[in-house]
């Protein structure tokens, strides 16, 4: 199910404490950027976040779930995103600092592929 333009909205007005952030609408669900660094993702309504190893440990002390999708072959697909914990949609200072942490996963994985010259 695609996000609804409200949730999107909804989405980044308790992103603008974080920063002027973009939403684009891709693959039925919709990418979040910020100076075209893409660090969250939306796949129906719900919010998922770039993680790596130096923030996946804060998500998975909250057992926040993984996005994961259903591949071409048929098998469960895993990216390096989790669920937003829920408390970030009524705490825009919440918000604010699980987007960074999102921001810098996401600075990290571009400058690693840079390093390996992709």
């Amino acid at each position: 199910m695609a996000p609804s333009a409200e949730y999107l909205a909804f989405i980044k007005d308790q992103m603008s404490d974080f920063g002027p952030v973009s939403i684009k609408r891709m693959f039925g669900g919709a990418g979040v950027s910020l100076d075209d660094v893409n660090f969250a993702i939306i796949a129906g309504e719900i919010l998922y976040l770039k993680t790596d190893a130096v923030n996946e440990p804060d998500f998975a002390a909250e057992d926040l779930e993984p996005f994961s999708f259903e591949g071409r072959n048929g098998r469960r697909m895993q990216m390096s995103y989790r669920r937003a914990p829920p408390r970030v949609m009524d705490d825009a200072d919440e918000m604010t600092l699980w987007c960074r942490k999102a921001f810098e996963a996401a600075l990290r994985a571009r400058k690693s592929k840079r390093s390996i010259g992709l």
